[in-house]
Formats: structure tokens, sequence, C-alpha cells
């Protein structure tokens, strides 16, 4: 089974350290990619199938997307739409973020408001960056927004502290959970229609 994960890249702003934590933990996500009845490797990394691992890195800086404005327009932005397809493909997601003033920068903010169905009903990991905190509290703060997006957050976390990147180990760990719910939701969403719709509930008086 081949799963596609796309790691986003939330942080535009100089010196950023999101690129080199993507790298990272691309690396350890190529390290899965075995041949097929490899039980070995199975075993390994705790999934008792066959799973492979195809990456995107989207990295936000390079998507150029407009800011959300209060109205929708009928006809989403070129850029909107040129970045949509990739969010569609993916089975899982991966978002990657500093921590500005205990909250997620205004750049990742914009992006996952431009999208709704694209988030929908897939698992979401977050790896987060910083000093002695490790942008934790930015992660705190993304889980109820994916929420609200009918996306499936995953337990705990990665977080580079000073540069240094955790333990392998945990890597190895939020991989496991990351790909379990993906295969999950890619079957229930394919054997399931998702046919709700969304409606603006007014307030009481």
């Amino acid at each position: 089974m081949n799963i596609r994960m796309a790691i986003v890249i939330g942080g535009v702003g100089p010196d950023r350290f999101g690129p080199a934590a993507a790298d990272w933990l691309t690396c350890r996500a190529g390290l899965r990619k075995h041949p097929p009845g490899d039980q070995a490797a199975d075993a390994a990394v705790g999934t008792g199938v066959d799973v492979d691992v195809d990456v995107d890195v989207l990295d936000l800086a390079e998507a150029w997307l407009p800011p959300v404005p209060c109205e929708r327009p009928s006809v989403a932005p070129p850029a909107v739409r040129d970045l949509a397809p990739w969010l569609a493909s993916a089975d899982a997601f991966v978002i990657v973020t500093p921590e500005h003033n205990h909250s997620f920068p205004a750049s990742l903010k914009n992006a996952v408001d431009w999208y709704r169905d694209e988030w929908r009903a897939k698992p979401v990991a977050f790896v987060s960056y910083g000093d002695d905190g490790g942008g934790t509290a930015a992660v705190e703060q993304l889980r109820p927004v994916f929420a609200a997006l009918d996306a499936v957050t995953v337990s705990g976390g990665l977080a580079f502290r000073h540069g240094r990147p955790p333990p392998v180990a945990a890597a190895e760990h939020l991989l496991d959970r990351l790909l379990w719910w993906a295969r999950a939701l890619r079957a229930a969403r394919d054997t399931l229609p998702m046919n709700w719709r969304y409606h603006h509930v007014p307030r009481q008086p």
C-alpha cells in the first residue's frame, strides 16, 4: 500500500528552520520504503502490512497564497487552485510550524483557511520548532483549528529545540500513528460517502 504524506512548511519568515525539520522527517519516512512482503521491515515499523510512504514537501513560502478575503470569491485565485490538487491527493499531513507569540504564524492560518475538503477526514501530525519550548504552544493552538475542519489530529508531536532533532524513536512512533490513521481514514473515505453539508448557524439573541 502506498500512502501519500504531505509535509507542509508553515513558516515563511527569514532564517526559518522549517525546511531543515521537513528534510529530517522526509529522511525518516523514506527509510520505511521496503520491498513487498518484507516481514522484518513490517515489524520494524509496527504496521503489520506493507506500507510505502510517498512524501511531498509543500513550502508555503513558495506557494504565494493571497490573503483570504472576507467574502470568498466564486473562483479561487490561481495560486490557491494550483496547490489544491497536491493537498487533495494526500492521505496524511504533517504540519511544520514555528511558534509566534504562543501561537502559529499567519501564513499557516491563511493556507488552512483557503481549503476545507482537502483536509477533511484525513490525519494531521505536527512538527514544531523553537527555543526551550520547541514551539509546542503553536501545536496546541492548531489542534482545534483542524478539528473544526473534520480532520483527525494525531496525538503527541515532534519538537526541535534550539535546532536539535527529537529522538528517532519519537519520530517512528509518530509516523506509526499517522500511517495507521491514514490507512483507516482512506478506507473510510473510499467506502462511506461524506455527504454532510456545512451550515451557518446564527447566534441566538
